[in-house]
Parts: structure tokens; C-alpha cells; sequence
């Protein structure tokens, strides 16, 4: 948001230049991104002087150039050569002396040199207007008023003053805060100071020949609908002063009536709009909501199709602006309006909101709209245009204001503590003092007990409804700087529930980092293409976009999006993770649920010259699972194959009814949504529910055992349907005390066995913490393992 310097002191005293002026409103909550000079003209009419010209003479050498001596008030005169048809003794002109940086209107500026001109020297210039930026003309040199004093500045002559633009990085929260006004009444309670209003003692209605009745259908969306006529204007362009007002924070003037509501929405904040009173078919203006599809073209000669939610301002017969977002192009003002209806509305924010963004539309109005304007100030914004128009346009104020206002808006009150707001700020700001900046604020402040205060918040602090919020108010007027920072730190020891959650997640995160995983972060707004279950979905009640239209149900399809993203550029090879939440709409409560997806995709490492590169299979997740839940500690739990559409295959580790973690491959379905054509794994794991398991964990330090282990391989035929984790279960209801690993080192599957057969080869860890285990004790565990296999998997030993 642009604003300028010279305009904020139309409403407070500023004895402050601008570079203090920044800190000042950074300070106060209003942050001052940049500061510009900005002149009206380019280059500020600098070195350019009245002159007077004493003589003229024809140039000797040259039919069309005249050879002058003119005066510029010094000791001097200055011979200068001019080619203007108009120049002439005794005339008043602008003279660029030596050394002077001329700004044309077109052509690049140029430096004035002494020099030579057909063998006469010229020691300046007399300037043309167009010549320094003044005007188009190019006709003959600028004569000014026989009564200008000679060798003064040309800027201080034209009364060019140098502006200065604070390009404010305006919150969302401070819609107050968006116009000249409303930074004004902050530098006003700033400066403990009164600004100033625009004085509306001349408005007056001179006749009611032009009166224009309003109906308003919907005063949910339109709380508040102002307007007057003002008849016989002229629309023309407009003086310079309004023209750069406007030009100094970087609007186009237009013409007089159209500047003049800009001027208006940037210096009070309240957006105004003005039609041409006799485009108004059916002498009537409704506000309401049209059928869905209606056709509309706005000022900018697109045809849009209308939603049945947009608020209209309508004539009897059709559509003629999108309430508070833009106008349309058959009724606004041009140069051939005479009769001007002024609107000054407020309207529901969300209204606007949602209207400009269907439309793909920002304004200034629905800029300011969106966050909340003040619905007191509709009429005074009226009036003050009112006035300007009948200034600069001429005219009649032809009808008495119409002010339709059926249901008052309230201003917010409550009660706020001043122990509550020294405690929150951290300093022991006097009591006086706190309700001094409350009060120069504009907030009614009544004392209802020693410690007490009942406010009445105006409503153009839409922001502020609680007491922290009035907290924040008083610590930017009175300074964040003028907090003290304490010498001494006091700290206390503090109990923390196991787990630390922060560090569990830092440690796997950091685990899976020094194992090629990068970590992502997702959108949690996705789109509901994805959700598999919409009964549960939670929708956004003002979505950015159709594709952002609800909440993540699942981690997966935002990462197979950034799958496809890497994928489309050439970078196949992916290993992501992310910890993140799901959200849930059971049993008409909203639930978070925290996660942590695994993905990997593509090649299992990078090619090299001496091996040839393996795509990633199930197993690689697998391990990668297996490695998360061992530094866990978790290490009992039960496995079984999934059967659920959001994977192609995969199994689940669980305890009880609770499932840990689900791992396998991406179903292809979901691939096709998010457009990935590789093969994806990915696992998901409840990360609450590990959490849970992790605190009730007990840490045990040993040493590590003094005694050797024994490795025992075994080669199985056994069923197909007969899983490693089923004989893994039986090795160690073996011998729990001896078995302490049990792996498989070979599969073979294939025509060279019998029908529905597979082959596994096993390995087996056996060690003994207390003693040195013998060939017999080796022997008999075997034996038994052997047998156990054979009876309870029917696996067959191969020898």
C-alpha cells in the first residue's frame, strides 16, 4: 500500500522528515517496506529559474533562430540563442541555465552546455513547456504573467513540491490502517495529537430534480447502501493537483469524476463508485443477487458469467457493477455524462471475498472491502465527494441523501484489566498511560473500577475484540522498543512427558536424511478429487481454487504430486519423507491425526561405470520401515498381507486392533490421478500411535556380550502361502533364550520344484549371554527348531 507524506499532513502535523517518519510507522505496527521521492514532474523543474527576456535580435547567420539577453536576477545577463517564433523583449519565461538537467516530455533528458550555435554563443535555454515536462505544447516558448518575480525557482513558481511515497507492508488484520486516515489516526495517538477530518460545512443539497430511489434485497450482503445525484456536471480532466495526487501513488487519473472517487477511497478508505444517472434504466437501483450464468461485461470488455452468490447493483432492467469489485461498462461515467449517481456502500466482507476471487478480480474496492471497511463513515465519504465534484465538475447536488441503515452495526464492547495488559506486555506502563493511547486511539474508555476498563471499540477496528487485541494496540503506540529487555533470566526446570516428541521426530528425520531421504513439506489443502471418503472430508468454507478446496485426508496424493513434479524434470530418482497431519470430519468433530509417509520411486542408486542400476522394489521400504521402528524400540508387533484399496499390495504391522504402520506399493488409481507413470512405495505410519508405544518403553544398558555367536543355516521347501514372518514366529517360541536373529539369505521359486512349493534358505544367530555355547547344547536347539518347522509349517529340511 502507497502513502504519501504530503498527503498525510492534510490530516496531522508532522514536524518529522520522511526517513524518521518510516521508523516511526514501522514501529508502530505499520511497516515501512521502502521510501521513495517522488516528484510531480521528472526531475522536479531543478535549476530551472524565471527569466526575463531585455532584448531580441535576429541571428545573423540564421533565418529562425532569435539572439536574446536575458536576465535570471543575478549579476549577469545570460546571451542565449532561441528558436521560438514567439520569443520577444520583455517577456517572462523559464530559463534552463548552464549545468541544468532538462526533462523532456518525450526523448531522453539532456544536460545544458555553453556553446556555439551558428557562431553565436548561448549560455541556456528558454523551455517550451513540453520541453521540461509541463505540457504537450511545443508550439513557442512558456510566456508567463508580466508580474512574476525574476530569479526565483521555476518549482517554487509552479509550487512543485517534492512528495515522498512509504510503501507500507499492510496485515491483513489492519484494514483501519488502509487509507491516508487511517495511518493518520495512528501518527495522531502516535504523536498524542488530533487529526483532522475534511470539513463538510458546505454541502447542501440545492434542489431534489434528480432523486433516484434504492431498494436493497439483500441487507446481509449490503448491511449499508448510501448515495446522492449530483446533475449538470462536466466530465473533463482534472487539475493538476488532484492529477498527482494520484500519480504519486501510482494511479492513472482518468477524469475528474472518477479521480475523485479514487481520491476519496485512498485518503478516508472507503470506496466509492459513480454511475452515469441517466444509463440508469427504470429510474430505479436495486441491490441483489442475479440467476446463475447471467452475462456481464465490466469495465475492462470482458464478458463474465455471473454466480447466483455475487451481489449486483442493478438498474430496473439489468446488471451495472459487481457490488464492492468492479464496474460495468455500459453505466459508468465518460465525457459525455451529465447526471452522476454516487454510491457509498458497505458490504460483507466474505461477500466480496469470494465474488473477487470467482472472478479472478483485484481492486482497490475489494481490496479494502474484503478486510472490512467502516460502515459509519459510508455518508461523510459521500458528502466530501459531493463537494469535490461540484468543485471541480460544476453542477447541482440534486437529491437529499438516501441512507439505508436497517440494522445498526454495534461497535464491540468489553471489559480489559490493566494488571492483564502490563502482564502480556512485560513492563508496568502507568494506568493513565494505557488509557491515554486507548482513548487517542478513538476507543471510548470508561473506568469501571480501579483496575478495570469498559470499552466501546469504533467500528473501523475490525480487528480489535478481545484484550489481547488492545493489548497489542497500546505496546505499538507506546513502543516495542521502549520495552526493556531484563538484565537477569530466570529459568525453572520444567518436567517434559516421554517421549520428547520434538526430539523422537528430529532423530528419525535425521536418520532417514543420513540414509538418502529428503524431507518435504506438502499443501495440507488439496483438492476432493483425492479424498476417499468425503463423508469425513472437511471442505474449506472459502476456498483459494477448486484444487484447494479441502483437507489432506492422506499424506500420499500431495507427495505423489511432488513425485510427478521431480519426475516431469527429469529427476526420477526419488526417496522422500514427511511428518505431517490428516485431517477428519467423524462423528461432527474435526480430527487431526499425525503421520509420517515414506515414499521412494525410480532407481534404487545412481548409475555407475561398474554396476548397472536396479529399480527399487518393496523391500528397499521395507528396510527402511524395519530400520524406523527398530531405533523405535519397538519390538513386538504383529504383521499381516493388506487388503486395502489405497495400496496394490502390501502388509501392516499392528498391535492389537491398532495398525502401526502400512506399507507396499501405490495402487495405480491413485498414481493416475496425481499423473505418475513409475512405480511408487510408500509406507504410512501412525505417528501417535508409535509415540504412545515409545513412552511406555523401558531403556535397559547391558554390556555387550563377552560370549561368541553361532550362525546355523537351514534350506526349507515349504508352502507358497507360508510367509517368513510365520517361521521367524516359530524359531523363536524355539528357544527364546539362545535364538537371537533369525534372516533369509535366498528365495527360489520355479519350475524345479513341486507345484505350489517355493524354497527359502534361513539363517540362524544363536548366542548365550552367560557361557560359551557347545556343539551339543548347538545341536539340540537345531534339532528342535527342525522339528518344530516341520510340524507346524509342514516345511520339509533340505539336506
Amino acid at each position: 500500500m502507497k502513502i504519501s507524506y504530503n498527503w498525510l499532513k492534510q490530516f496531522v502535523q508532522i514536524d518529522k522528515t520522511p526517513q524518521e517518519l518510516s521508523l516511526i510507522l514501522t514501529n508502530i505496527g505499520l511497516e515501512v517496506e521502502s521510501v521513495e521521492k517522488v516528484q510531480p514532474v521528472l526531475g522536479g523543474l531543478e535549476g530551472l529559474v524565471i527569466g526575463e527576456v531585455l532584448t531580441r535580435i535576429q541571428h545573423p547567420n540564421a533565418d529562425r533562430l532569435s539572439v536574446t539577453t536575458v536576465s535570471v536576477g543575478g549579476p549577469e545577463n545570460l546571451q542565449i540563442v532561441c528558436g521560438a517564433p514567439n520569443v520577444a523583449a520583455g517577456q517572462k519565461v523559464v530559463v534552463a541555465t548552464v549545468g541544468t538537467t532538462v526533462y523532456p516530455l518525450e526523448g531522453e533528458p539532456f544536460k545544458i552546455k555553453e556553446s556555439k550555435i551558428r557562431g553565436e554563443v548561448s549560455k541556456g535555454m528558454i523551455c517550451a513547456e513540453d520541453e521540461i515536462g509541463l505540457g504537450k505544447s511545443h508550439d513557442g516558448i512558456m510566456v508567463l504573467p508580466a508580474d512574476v518575480e525574476i530569479g526565483i525557482l521555476a518549482k517554487e513558481y509552479f509550487q512543485m513540491e517534492d512528495d515522498f511515497v512509504f510503501e507500507i507492508g499492510l496485515t491483513p488484520n489492519r484494514a483501519d490502517a488502509a487509507s491516508h486516515l487511517g495511518v493518520a489516526r495512528d501518527l495522531a495517538a502516535y504523536f498524542r495529537s488530533e487529526y483532522e477530518m475534511p470539513d463538510l460545512a458546505s454541502f447542501k443539497v440545492d434542489n431534489e430534480n434528480l432523486v433516484i430511489p434504492v431498494i436493497v434485497e439483500d441487507p446481509e450482503a449490503c448491511p449499508r447502501y448510501s448515495s446522492v445525484t449530483v446533475s449538470g456536471v462536466t466530465v473533463k480532466e482534472s487539475p493538476d493537483w488532484l492529477k498527482d495526487k494520484l500519480k504519486v501513488i501510482g494511479l492513472r487519473p482518468i477524469n475528474n469524476i472518477v479521480d475523485i472517487t479514487n481520491y476519496v477511497l485512498h485518503g478516508l478508505g472507503q470506496p466509492l463508485h459513480a454511475f452515469d444517472a441517466d444509463k440508469i434504466s427504470g429510474g430505479k437501483v436495486v441491490v441483489k443477487k442475479v440467476e446463475e450464468g447471467t452475462s456481464f461485461v465490466t469495465l475492462d470488455d470482458v464478458e463474465r458469467k455471473l454466480s447466483a452468490d455475487d451481489l449486483m447493483i442493478c438498474s430496473a432492467d439489468a446488471p451495472m457493477c459487481i457490488a464492492g469489485v468492479f464496474g460495468g461498462k455500459t453505466s459508468g461515467v465518460d465525457t459525455e455524462t451529465q447526471n452522476v449517481f454516487l454510491e457509498s456502500a458497505y458490504f460483507n466482507s466474505v461477500s466480496v471475498r469470494k465474488t473477487a476471487k470467482r472472478h479472478g478480480l483485484k481492486t482497490d474496492a475489494s481490496f479494502r472491502f474484503e478486510r472490512g471497511t467502516d460502515p459509519e463513515i459510508t455518508v461523510t465519504a459521500l458528502k466530501y465527494a459531493a463537494i469535490l465534484i461540484k468543485e471541480l465538475a460544476g453542477g447541482e447536488i440534486s437529491s437529499a441523501i438516501s441512507d439505508i441503515y436497517p440494522s445498526h452495526i454495534k461497535p464491540f464492547e468489553f471489559e480489559v484489566s490493566y494488571t492483564n495488559i502490563n502482564k502480556l506486555i512485560g513492563a508496568n506502563i502507568p494506568s493513565a498511560e494505557i488509557k491515554h493511547i486507548i482513548t487517542a486511539l478513538g476507543i471510548s474508555a470508561t473506568n469501571t473500577s480501579p483496575d478495570t476498563l469498559a470499552l466501546r471499540v469504533p467500528s473501523y477496528k475490525v480487528d480489535v475484540t478481545r484484550e489481547c487485541d488492545i493489548t497489542e494496540e497500546v505496546l505499538r503506540i507506546y513502543g516495542y522498543n521502549n520495552i526493556e529487555i531484563p538484565t537477569k533470566v530466570n529459568a525453572s526446570l520444567s518436567y517434559t512427558n516421554r517421549p520428547d516428541r520434538e526430539n523422537t521426530q528430529n532423530v528419525i528425520a535425521d536418520m532417514l536424511t543420513a540414509n538418502g531421504y529428503a524431507e518435504i513439506w506438502c499443501n495440507s489443502l488439496t483438492k476432493s478429487a483425492y479424498s476417499k471418503n468425503l463423508d469425513e472430508a472437511v471442505f474449506i468454507l472459502n476456498p483459494l481454487s477448486s484444487d484447494l478446496n479441502v483437507m489432506r485426508q492422506s499424506l500420499l496424493m500431495p507427495a505423489l504430486e511432488s513425485v510427478a513434479y521431480n519426475q516431469n524434470r527429469k529427476n526420477a530418482d526419488v526417496k522422500f519423507y514427511e511428518f505431517g497431519k490428516t485431517y477428519h470430519l467423524i462423528n461432527e468433530k474435526y480430527v487431526e491425526r499425525p503421520r509420517l509417509l515414506l515414499l521412494i520411486s525410480g532407481a534404487k542408486q545412481t548409475e555407475q561405470w561398474n554396476q548397472s542400476t536396479k529399480p527399487v522394489t518393496f523391500y528397499n521400504l521395507k528396510a527402511a520401515v524395519d530400520a524406523i521402528i527398530a531405533r523405535l524400540g519397538i519390538t513386538t508387533y504383529q504383521t499381516d498381507v493388506l487388503n486395502e484399496e489405497n495400496f496394490a499390495y502390501g502388509i501392516k504391522y499392528f498391535r492389537g486392533d491398532k495398525a502401526l504402520v502400512s506399507f507396499g506399493a501405490a495402487s495405480k488409481a491413485d498414481r493416475k490421478l496425481a499423473d505418475v507413470n513409475a512405480e511408487v512405495f510408500y509406507a504410512d505410519f501412525d505417528w501417535a500411535g508409535l509415540l504412545d508405544i515409545v513412552k511406555k518403553n523401558k531403556i535397559v544398558n547391558r554390556e555387550v556380550s563377552k560370549y561368541p555367536q553361532v550362525r546355523r543355516d537351514l534350506s526349507l521347501l515349504i508352502d507358497k502361502d507360508v510367509t517368513f514372518e510365520s517361521l521367524k514366529s516359530i524359531a523363536f517360541k524355539t528357544d527364546k533364550k539362545l535364538i537371537k536373529e533369525v534372516g533369509v539369505f535366498d528365495v527360489y521359486e520355479g519350475d524345479k520344484l513341486p507345484e505350489g512349493k517355493k524354497s527359502y534358505a534361513l539363517n540362524f544367530i544363536l548366542q548365550d549371554e552367560e557361557q560359551t555355547l557347545t556343539d551339543k547344547q548347538i545341536e539340540s536347539t537345531m534339532q528342535k527348531l527342525m522339528s518344530n518347522l516341520t510340524q507346524q509349517a509342514g516345511a520339509e529340511i533340505r539336506k
